[in-house]
């Protein structure tokens, strides 16, 4: 793996990707300590401590610290992939926006723009909520009296909208320019920023070397937990294709065999990231309204045995969503069709589409259920621990930890094959 990494830094533009990416990520964690102007961050900061339920604690961690800090990327990524999962709702619901999705650079150029005036207006929203929640009663912060009261309250909004703005144009930039998905590799960052706390909190929550001893035990099983989790990502069902031969001219066409692969869990992160985002979105309409019922149901919806069952069932359900998405079986057929490939045993057209979608329902399955169990279980366990690094590195965490850092090697090892250097994988 380190020859890998040191052939990666061997190609000029591989390593310019890289270093791109890693000062962009830089300047992101940067943005996740500079306050939002006109906040007494002192009082904030302590009654944030005392009031924040576990739904806002969720949102923190996604923030990599930022909500905490409340500093101009408090908003974090959430307002992006809330949008996102929007337009892809949309893409199964609106006939004229799943045409888009099919007609490649263009149609992405559509939904992209979309996606981006959503997350805007979306991160408008929740900036006016924490605006008004944090001077709730709850919270009690008051601003300073030197600057107008209304000029306040537009650069907190201001500031919290730019910073939205800014997160999104740094994962786009990312995506495009350098390595990974831009997005995925800032929720990672959020997560592992968290990590080194969480590791000293647990190890002095008690004052006690059991203390020690239990974070050493929980370090160890999250280890041990990593390459289950690693061989399901890379786990695939293939189904072998053969093409007939054909005369073509003087030369004999066809006649290999090949196959489709078809990942277990097609869905990654994204199932994972999605359900998220669902669970916690409450606790940003709870922030904008600041209605007492609605905290109290955002707060029940992110811990305890409904959080569970809410997280094992979205999970499921967003494996299946996306790899719908991801995967056509009646695409997969009709060009199999016109190409003159077909699957052993299997007759072309309708029975073939019906063949694919029935292997992709079964093959999905066991990677949605093995996601859902590795988000769920670590909940439980926090659950009677109470223990912070179980909070943070629990099961979501390390299933989007590892899925992005896969999917990042994943993509450095194609530009390595270029410059025929061996991979990461290999």
């Amino acid at each position: 793996m380190l020859k890998s990494l040191a052939n990666a830094f061997k190609v000029k533009e591989l390593r310019n990707k890289i270093l791109f990416t890693l000062g962009i990520l830089a300047l992101y964690r940067i943005g996740c300590y500079i306050p939002v102007p006109g906040i007494p961050y002192g009082q904030f900061a302590e009654a944030y401590a005392q009031a924040s339920g576990a739904a806002m604690t969720m949102v923190d961690i996604f923030s990599g610290g930022a909500l905490s800090n409340f500093s101009v990327f408090a908003l974090g990524i959430m307002p992006y992939i809330t949008a996102s999962i929007i337009m892809q709702l949309m893409q199964g619901v609106i006939p004229s926006v799943g045409r888009w999705a099919k007609e490649g650079e263009a149609g992405q150029r559509k939904i992209t723009q979309i996606t981006r005036w959503i997350t805007l207006g979306l991160g408008l929203i929740n900036a006016i909520g924490y605006l008004l929640l944090f001077q709730s009663s709850r919270y009690g912060v008051h601003f300073t009296t030197e600057v107008p009261y209304p000029l306040t309250c537009f650069l907190v909004v201001f500031s919290l909208e730019v910073g939205t703005a800014l997160i999104m144009w740094m994962g786009e930039l990312i995506t495009q320019r350098g390595i990974g998905n831009g997005m995925s590799l800032i929720i990672f960052l959020s997560i592992v920023s968290r990590v080194p706390s969480a590791i000293f909190s647990s190890g002095t929550q008690n004052g006690s070397d059991m203390s020690i001893a239990a974070t050493i035990l929980i370090l160890v099983v999250i280890v041990a937990c990593i390459p289950p989790v690693v061989a399901m990502e890379r786990a695939q069902r293939r189904i072998p294709v053969s093409y007939a031969k054909r005369v073509q001219g003087r030369r004999m066409m066809g006649g290999q065999s090949t196959y489709i692969p078809l990942k277990i869990n097609a869905a990654g992160v994204i199932a994972i990231i999605f359900a998220s985002c669902l669970i916690y979105f409450p606790a940003q309409i709870a922030a904008l309204f600041n209605i007492g019922w609605l905290d109290t149901f955002a707060n029940a919806i992110s811990q305890g045995w409904i959080n569970w069952l809410l997280n094992f069932g979205l999970i499921i359900f967003f494996c299946y969503f996306y790899t719908s998405m991801v995967f056509n079986p009646e695409d997969i057929a009709d060009n199999l069709r016109k190409q003159g490939g077909f699957i052993p045993g299997v007759r072309p057209g309708n029975a073939t589409k019906e063949y694919i979608k029935s292997v992709l329902t079964h093959v999905t399955l066991p990677g949605a259920i093995f996601t859902a169990i590795i988000a769920v279980v670590p909940s439980i366990l926090f659950m009677f621990t109470n223990n912070q690094l179980i909070e943070t590195l629990g099961g979501t965490s390390i299933l989007i930890m590892v899925g992005v850092a896969l999917d990042t090697m994943s993509k450095v090892e194609s530009q390595l094959k270029m410059y025929n250097y061996d991979g990461f994988f290999e």
